[in-house]
């Protein structure tokens, strides 16, 4: 009864205190503040979807994405650094317990003491050791704190390298789909170019057209064929780029037809009024930056907790002999107990060092968690202003493309008949020309403005959010984010 009793008191006295500062979650903004600087609301149902590269309609986009979350080498060291986290986490969580362990040994020894009989002693010895350090301070749980806080971290960190991977991926194919319509549009515009220059060439050589038209002409047509080049690189470049993202070879990078950027993306900018404030402290570097600040927190206490006295208990439970055969049997039972107290006597600062060092690598890990939360904010609000400004400027571009296309088929008739100068008609061709490839661009640059918001608002990604102590419960396996 009176080992029960001791055996009881002293795991209540491992789980009494945990020493070192309890994480408080920092609050480094005015919610209601920000949330109306930002356009955001304080409570809203809304979610965004995590698959929302899918709203552009485009096969081939969507099969990039999905190989590369598949195959991508930075997806796969990403799942590692989660596998490595939450073995570590099992590691630390195993330092509560007594460890057990067989053992057999042989000992022979043979003394003489000055003025004494020599001491001669042989024996075997087998059985089963036990040995247990009390964690009477916290210092075990503080470690097993950080390691969980890290295991959320390499979570979150997960999570930032599938949405940073998804924006590239879909980024670059946007500009590879551009600069394949860009030389549609300027192979297209070569040939009408061509057709000029031929009527012009033929009215020079019936004396028709004077010097400056044949040479205008010419001119044109030779800037156009310089363009075809630098378009065809770029081209090429994006699919290199899209290739190495995917972890396929170039030449398994194909497209098929494809709308983008002929027409203009689907996306309701009302979405832009309901996005919750909380999307700031969910993005997965602020997270990830958060934990990353539990988790050092959490060694200040291991590191307090060093400069305390421990305890540990060590038992032998097994049979000695002086021969191996027998050594099983009643009368070669034997057992030990043992227990010593450690204090910390005279380390030279070492260890109050150690507890300074972690107070500032803490302070520096607040730091860096500031940082990336003024970061996100600033994302957030430059994603949801380009969004606004470039919807207009599509809406103008788009007018603007179709009332010089009205304007060039108006001077094309015109000069046929006659009534104007070819270098009227020459501007007619230009200006259309740059209206046409200043829509497309406009229609890129707001394929480019949805990414870079759901990449600005943690690409709908953000795990469940407990707003009282800032910690996600969520675990990693395989990649996976699910409840615990």
């Amino acid at each position: 009864m009176n080992k029960f009793i001791l055996c009881n008191s002293l795991l209540l006295l491992c789980a009494a205190c945990s020493v070192g500062p309890d994480y408080k979650k920092p609050h480094d903004f005015d919610e209601a503040k920000l949330a109306s600087y930002l356009e955001l609301r304080q409570q809203t149902n809304w979610k965004p979807n995590p698959e929302w590269y899918k709203s552009f309609g485009d096969d081939d986009l969507n099969n990039l994405i999905a190989t590369a979350l598949e195959n991508s080498p930075n997806i796969k060291t990403a799942i590692e650094n989660m596998h490595q986290a939450r073995y570590q986490l099992y590691i630390d969580r195993a330092g509560f317990l007594p460890t057990f362990d067989t053992q057999g040994s042989y000992n022979k020894s043979d003394e003489t003491l000055a003025g004494m009989f020599p001491i001669k002693s042989e024996y075997y010895q087998l059985g089963a050791d036990a040995s247990w350090e009390l964690d009477i301070w916290g210092g075990q749980r503080r470690l097993t704190e950080s390691a969980a806080a890290l295991l959320k971290a390499a979570a979150a960190d997960f999570d930032n390298v599938k949405i940073s991977l998804t924006s590239e991926i879909a980024s670059n194919y946007i500009n590879w789909r551009l600069a394949e319509k860009m030389q549609a549009l300027t192979e297209k515009n070569l040939e009408m170019q061509q057709e000029i220059f031929d009527i012009v060439n033929s009215q020079y050589e019936a004396g028709l057209a004077d010097d400056l038209a044949y040479k205008q002409a010419q001119s044109i047509l030779d800037t156009t064929k310089m363009q075809l080049p630098e378009i065809r690189t770029q081209e090429k470049a994006y699919q290199n780029a899209l290739a190495v993202l995917v972890g396929k070879m170039p030449y398994d990078i194909v497209k098929t037809s494809s709308q983008i950027p002929n027409n203009k993306p689907l996306f309701e900018m009302e979405n832009l009024d309901k996005l919750p404030v909380e999307v700031i402290r969910n993005r997965p570097d602020v997270r990830a930056a958060e934990e990353k600040l539990i988790a050092q927190n959490a060694l200040i206490g291991k590191a307090v907790a060093n400069l305390f006295p421990s305890v540990s208990l060590s038992a032998f439970l097994g049979y000695q002999n002086k021969t191996l055969s027998p050594i099983f049997g009643p009368d070669y039972n034997m057992y030990t107990l043992s227990g010593v107290v450690n204090m910390p006597l005279l380390h030279w600062g070492e260890l109050i060092n150690q507890v300074n060092l972690q107070k500032s690598a803490t302070k520096q890990a607040l730091a860096t968690y500031q940082a990336t939360l003024l970061t996100a904010v600033a994302d957030i609000s430059n994603a949801k202003k380009a969004l606004v400004e470039d919807e207009q400027r599509n809406l103008s571009a788009k007018d603007s493309m179709e009332a010089m296309q009205e304007i060039l088929d108006l001077s094309l008739t015109k000069y046929q008949n006659g009534l104007i100068d070819f270098s009227d008609l020459l501007n007619a061709e230009q200006n259309k020309l740059s209206a046409e490839q200043e829509y497309l661009n406009s229609n890129a640059s707001l394929y480019l403005d949805i990414i870079n918001f759901y990449k600005a608002i943690g690409g709908g990604l953000s795990a469940s959010y407990n707003s009282q102590d800032g910690q996600t419960d969520v675990k990693a396996e395989a990649g996976v984010l699910y409840k615990d």
